[in-house]
């Protein structure tokens, strides 16, 4: 029996839910490409949202990824990739261009100027609970993966919010599962250290 990483990898792209709609979309079906958009839009929104905190910018960028996968579907390999996968890196490499585009100054002035807003309109310094609930949360949640280093922020989005497995972060990232455990472990606990610091019980 072949144990070897290569081995299991395969036998999970060979489930690949999103094999058929690929397969479709490359011979020109234009229904299966709508499909297939309609199908990942949200969790592609999901993650350019939570690394730029703006919901304009999100958006735009959403629409930039799905033109980077129309232009370069027929790079990838319906027999032996994952197509979440493959999305999740086509998305996390323009959000890098992105990142590497966006001058530094005018994104710390951005998220000095939220926080600041965040900080006025409650401080949930004094309360009981572990966490504080909806839309408020969320807020907070976003100032503080916002303040994360760029390579800290996207590892725990990828397996807090989007709930991905170890060795796809891996694959993602193009790092060791260890190097994907330590920026989980490390952004964690720099996130919670920094929610603390907001007053948010963690």
């Amino acid at each position: 029996m072949d144990s070897r990483p290569e081995a299991a990898s395969g036998a999970t792209f060979a489930a690949d839910p999103d094999t058929s709609l690929v397969a479709s979309c490359l011979r020109g079906d234009e229904t299966a490409w709508e499909a297939l958009v309609k199908l990942h839009t949200r969790r592609v929104y999901s993650i350019c949202f939570r690394f730029t905190g703006r919901a304009e910018q999100a958006q735009d960028l959403t629409q930039e990824v799905f033109l980077r996968v129309f232009r370069s579907l027929k790079s990838f390999d319906v027999g032996s990739g994952c197509f979440r996968v493959w999305l999740t890196s086509l998305t996390r490499n323009l959000l890098i261009d992105h990142y590497r585009k966006t001058r530094k100054e005018k994104l710390v002035d951005s998220i000095e100027d939220r926080m600041t807003e965040l900080e006025q309109t409650g401080s949930p310094g004094g309360r009981p609970e572990a966490r504080v609930a909806g839309r408020e949360a969320s807020e907070w949640l976003q100032a503080g993966l916002a303040r994360l280093s760029p390579e800290l922020r996207e590892a725990v989005i990828l397996r807090d919010v989007e709930e991905m497995e170890y060795r796809e972060i891996a694959e993602i990232l193009k790092v060791p599962d260890g190097t994907v455990k330590s920026r989980i472990s490390r952004g964690r606990a720099e996130l919670a250290r920094l929610l603390r610091k907001m007053g948010v019980e963690v």
